[in-house]
């Protein structure tokens, strides 16, 4: 079946295992000193391991593949109730709740309790301690935070302008070449970004070329590719790469570094911008300069 799946490149895999712990079915194993899917099967495609990777080697790919095993996946670690865990919180933190429900009915016929609790969904549903909460996300990114809204500056209601001056803005439909990109400073934006940072179209938005791309949700295969195209073809020669503060959002960084070098060009420039979850910018810095 043709399925997303995780992809690693083994150039600019290291061998740091960070992956490893993250992927709670077991599918990657260090092997001659690189991270290896060890089978389609024990891949869920849901990308656990992509922020975790410091090099950017891991990416989704859509290809043909065998069918994601639930039932193998528990022959595997079943008899390792720290993993078994950690797998099942998994499944739900990604909203999987069908395999969830496959894995929950699998362990009742191996008479292996479900080492969440028997009502763990209906306890889950009801009522979750907020010292628990956190347990609950397997991504460190996707730790639930509420946050104050005293902490942000007063809005004085006065409407902003949109300074969007083109459509389309997602990195997998711009055309590599359009009149908006010619001689324009590029933003890299993250999906969040613009959700997070209250004053985006003034201090970022306006007078600038957008692409916005998310590294761990899209479909990252083509990213590359695609910015050195947009870089090589419009003369552009400063890109601002504007994230959030989780680690997954490293990976647009990696993308525009790397097109930058694919294209061969000089005079390119690349900045990182980051923003706190609570909307405010954390700092800049200058990650690539030729």
């Amino acid at each position: 079946m043709i399925r997303t799946i995780i992809k690693i490149d083994e150039e600019k895999c290291n061998g740091c295992a960070l992956c490893i712990p993250e992927c709670k079915e077991g599918a990657i194993q260090i092997i001659n000193g690189k991270a290896k899917l060890i089978n389609d099967m024990f891949c869920d495609g849901l990308g656990a391991c992509i922020g975790h990777c410091p090099e950017g080697a891991i990416s989704f790919e859509q290809r043909e593949a065998e069918p994601y095993n639930e039932k193998l996946v528990i022959d595997k670690i079943a008899n390792e109730p720290a993993v078994l865990k950690a797998h099942l919180i998994h499944l739900i933190e990604h909203n999987d709740i069908k395999h969830y429900s496959e894995a929950v009915d699998y362990l009742e016929t191996l008479n292996i309790p479900n080492p969440l609790g028997k009502n763990f969904m209906k306890k889950k549903i009801e009522k979750i301690s907020p010292q628990n909460i956190n347990s609950f996300s397997a991504c460190p990114g996707s730790n639930p935070i509420v946050i104050n809204e005293t902490d942000n500056e007063p809005q004085n209601n006065i409407r902003i302008t949109s300074q969007l001056k083109q459509w389309p803005i997602q990195l997998h439909l711009v055309p590599p070449v359009a009149p908006y990109f010619q001689n324009k400073e590029l933003l890299l934006l993250s999906t969040c970004g613009p959700v997070a940072y209250a004053n985006i179209q003034n201090d970022y938005i306006k007078d600038r070329a957008i692409v916005i791309a998310c590294p761990k949700l899209d479909y990252t295969e083509p990213y590359r590719d695609k910015l050195a195209s947009i870089i090589f073809n419009n003369n552009i020669e400063n890109v601002i790469v504007l994230i959030m503060e989780v680690p997954c959002c490293k990976g647009l960084t990696k993308f525009a570094i790397d097109a930058a070098i694919l294209t061969g060009k000089k005079n390119i420039s690349i900045e990182e911008h980051t923003i706190t979850l609570d909307g405010k910018l954390k700092f800049k810095q200058k990650v690539y300069e030729n």
